[in-house]
């Protein structure tokens, strides 16, 4: 199936049902009262995580998603129906982006996590919200608010512990086939990988990891170039990134000109992916002699002022990658792992109580001007008709 990440619906929940005007009829009860009953509530539109999708393909064909509308009061109190909620199921690591203001509006990492994307409507209030002592027979009714429409970006973000990084041809993907069954296509021209892959490394039974191959970066990527900011994103969950340098390029470009360009590109991108563990991996040291490639790794290391861990492998001949993976299960054993921000649940703007006193104050009230008010006869002036 074809790997899409990034998919872009609309979607609208349920408008409030009306409330309405209706008095109670029956032989023998002159003056039955009021009995308009309330609306419902509209539908609400939820994102779910399941474990068993991993693309997003299906929401390029169906962009358009409207939860049910409440149904409007009746009679003898009866209460409109509750719209039907709808549930868009998406893979696990989708966040989901308003295009119009750029707010994440949700997130859910964990299969089964459920969360709200669009608030229904409010329903409508019946005219028997309205009675009272002084107000026997009131033909006011309130309706229902409207449903939120938002245009959403679905983003499926890999759900990985280290991500890779680096010019193309830098040897990612033969990395990531040596160490694990993955088998990411390989070739001598660049942008061989296309869409992300994952491969999960086992050092021993209890210690693995998850090792996400993204697309090689080119100048610009952060602005897009390439297939730049795509795929980027994919690096925001990683907790390390191996930035795989090749000391031999085929194109025969500057190895120090090439990782200073990744840098500023991942400093571009996101202050937070940049300050993430980073480790240099230097591919391709079987390619020239020992002491020649020690000077070449040596010369990027200072011009960089590097000062973290790196590492000298061959990722073809498997030279050096399993003492990396060891390091890296070791590092990654005692990293701890990030926290969400638990944010105080926000207050809605629109709150029933409001509603309430604001329908009962008169505001946004309908009053229903064809309806025979029994009760008039108490509020009209009384004609005295004299003879001239």
């Amino acid at each position: 199936m074809k790997f899409v990440d990034e998919a872009v619906v609309k979607v609208e929940a349920g408008d409030g049902g009306n409330g309405t005007v209706s008095f109670w009829r029956e032989k023998f009860v002159a003056k039955g009262g009021p009995d308009g009953g309330d609306g419902g509530d509209g539908g609400d539109v939820y994102i779910q995580a399941d474990e068993n999708l991993n693309t997003l393909i299906d929401y390029r064909f169906q962009r358009f998603y409207n939860a049910e509308r409440g149904e409007n009061g009746r009679g003898g109190n009866c209460t409109g129906k509750r719209g039907k909620d709808i549930t868009l199921k998406v893979p696990v690591g989708t966040r989901a982006v308003d295009i119009h203001t750029n707010e994440i509006v949700a997130e859910v990492a964990e299969h089964g996590k459920k969360v709200m994307v669009a608030k229904g409507g409010w329903h409508g209030l019946g005219n028997t919200r309205f009675k009272s002592s002084v107000n026997r027979a009131p033909r006011q009714k309130t309706m229902g608010t409207k449903g939120e429409v938002r245009e959403l970006r679905l983003e499926l973000l890999l759900l990985a512990d280290v991500g890779m990084l680096g010019l193309p041809n830098a040897g990612k993907s033969t990395f990531i086939r040596s160490v694990s069954a993955a088998k990411p296509k390989v070739a001598d021209y660049p942008f061989t990988t296309l869409i992300p892959s994952l491969g999960v490394v086992s050092v021993v039974p209890e210690k693995s990891f998850v090792v996400a191959d993204i697309p090689g970066l080119i100048e610009g990527a952060a602005d897009g170039a390439g297939l730049g900011i795509r795929f980027l994103k994919h690096l925001e969950r990683c907790r390390v990134l191996l930035h795989m340098i090749d000391i031999m390029p085929i194109d025969q470009s500057d190895p120090i000109q090439n990782a200073l360009t990744i840098i500023d590109e991942l400093e571009q991108y996101s202050e937070k992916v940049a300050q993430k563990p980073r480790w240099l991996v230097f591919n391709k040291v079987d390619l020239m002699p020992e002491e020649e490639a020690q000077e070449k790794i040596q010369e990027i290391i200072d011009a960089l002022g590097w000062e973290g861990e790196y590492f000298q492998i061959s990722a073809v001949n498997k030279l050096g990658t399993k003492e990396l993976c060891y390091k890296l299960a070791d590092f990654m054993e005692n990293l701890p792992r990030e926290e969400e921000e638990v944010t105080e649940e926000e207050k809605v703007d629109f709150m029933w109580d409001d509603y309430h006193k604001d329908a009962m104050s008169g505001k946004d009230v309908v009053t229903d001007d064809d309806w025979d008010d029994w009760d008039d006869e108490e509020d009209d002036g009384h004609v005295i008709y004299v003879r001239d």
